[in-house]
């Protein structure tokens, strides 16, 4: 069955989360380098079928674009190229790296855990899959 793949996308590196197959429960995948966030989903859609991209869109908390906005803008341009069929979902994702250090907290990580920031990636793209997955399914 196919998954819903959740963005959290960054300048340097990219968070990834994923449902599972019954679309129940978001998990995060794992955080790669931007540069090669492309060549990594063409990997991951060869042993999984996605059926649709959730990415976070950045807004400011007025609900403006923020200076990362234009470049996940662009990504999502560039990844409806590349996978034409598989739509694109966009959730705001203000506040998911301060609800993704809070949730790593009461998960009771490390500090050192916390502080790797490729963690906050993946668990903020997690809590946006949750999101959608909340209001939208």
């Amino acid at each position: 069955m196919p998954r819903l793949l959740a963005i959290d996308y960054g300048l340097k590196r990219t968070g990834l989360a994923v449902t599972d197959n019954l679309k129940i429960i978001a998990t995060a995948l794992t955080t790669v380098p931007t540069a090669e966030l492309l060549s990594f989903l063409q990997k991951y859609a060869e042993q999984e079928e996605i059926e649709a991209f959730v990415i976070g869109l950045p807004v400011s908390l007025q609900g403006d674009d923020t200076d990362t906005t234009p470049h996940v803008q662009g990504f999502a341009r560039v990844l409806a190229n590349r996978f034409p069929n598989v739509p694109i979902h966009w959730i705001d994702e203000r506040f998911t790296s301060k609800l993704a250090l809070d949730a790593m907290i009461r998960a009771g990580s490390t500090k050192k855990d916390r502080r790797e920031k490729g963690n906050i990636d993946k668990v903020s793209a997690t809590i946006i899959l949750q999101s959608f997955m909340e209001n939208y399914i």
